[in-house]
């Protein structure tokens, strides 16, 4: 089973762009604080400290959360946001352009029918995409940001990292352009594995919806609902990729290291140190940072196309018309 094509007028890019990215702010600005805790829940024991100290130190979601705004302050739960903001339309416009791009060339040239395994293609070829061209700079940025910790309420307490923008200049001074790419590959990989399962279910899951209920467009509350079961699944595939990934990019560079070897010490030492659970250290607050985004990603999304599309479509008839009796 796959997706048809319809007779609604096609999206153009700028509908996609314009879209994607207003889903994308939309998504940031409701489950950044998430995102935060996540990464302090994976980078909790890649810091030193005294046995005693750890033993105090938060391991729950909410405990973690709770710690960072007592010590930092409620807008340190909005450190990268920055970075992340800043990068969100160009990646929802990439990752949604370009799946619908490579949906089209695997289309069925006669029905214009994609199947399941067209879906889960195209959305690996929009993981990948987004991963190379956005999401790899964005998130080394996101996680210093994040990693720091030092108190947003204390004027006097200056981290080594301003904003987005001074971090990215300070990286590119003290470790090179290339620093923005540590941990591509396994970036690629967390997204291509994201966008496969999630497109493919997403689809599927809309498709059934509308056969069972005979509409040929579902209500917002649907895709919010659709959004976040599909984006549940993904985090639950890749939670050790994603792991390591954040402590690749929160390290800094060492001179003469490859990429494999940083892999590999990096695997190691996690399970060496920490035991194999630590690899879905992280996991209750990815996927609930991951679902309600991609809920909110996909209800915005479908409902700013469609508003664009209407007002696409009506400004082509209204251009049609004058054509004809000018």
């Amino acid at each position: 089973m796959g997706e048809t094509k319809t007779n609604v007028p096609k999206s153009t890019l700028s509908i996609h762009l314009f879209a994607g990215g207003a889903a994308g702010l939309s998504e940031a600005l409701c489950c950044h604080p998430l995102d935060t805790i996540k990464v302090r829940m994976q980078l909790r024991n890649s810091r030193r400290v005294h046995p005693d100290v750890a033993a105090k130190i938060p391991k729950s979601f909410f405990g973690v959360g709770q710690r960072i705004v007592q010590r930092e302050g409620v807008l340190a739960l909005y450190k990268g946001l920055g970075a992340v903001v800043t990068g969100i339309v160009p990646k929802m416009a990439i990752r949604f352009s370009s799946f619908e791009l490579y949906k089209s060339w695997l289309a069925d040239a006669e029905t214009g029918k994609v199947s399941t395994t067209g879906v889960f293609i195209a959305g690996t070829g929009a993981g990948i995409t987004e991963a190379v061209a956005v999401v790899t700079p964005m998130d080394v940025i996101k996680i210093r940001l994040q990693a720091q910790r030092h108190s947003t309420m204390d004027p006097l307490d200056v981290p080594k990292y301003r904003n987005a923008v001074h971090a990215a200049f300070t990286i590119i001074k003290e470790e090179g352009p290339m620093t923005f790419y540590k941990g591509v590959t396994l970036t690629a990989l967390r997204q291509a594995t994201n966008q496969a399962v999630n497109f493919t279910f997403y689809q599927e899951f809309k498709r059934i919806a509308r056969q069972f209920q005979g509409l040929d467009e579902l209500p917002s509350y649907q895709h919010l609902i659709l959004g976040g079961v599909s984006g549940a699944m993904g985090p639950l595939s890749n939670a050790p990729i994603d792991t390591i990934k954040t402590r690749i990019q929160k390290s800094t560079s060492v001179a003469g290291e490859s990429g494999w070897t940083r892999f590999v010490n990096v695997t190691r030492d996690i399970a060496q140190k920490e035991g194999y659970k630590a690899f879905y250290r992280g996991i209750t607050p990815r996927v609930l940072r991951v679902a309600p985004g991609q809920a909110i990603t996909f209800m915005v999304y479908e409902k700013v196309k469609g508003w664009m599309d209407v007002w696409n479509s009506r400004s082509q008839h209204m251009r049609l018309s004058n054509d004809k009796y000018a």
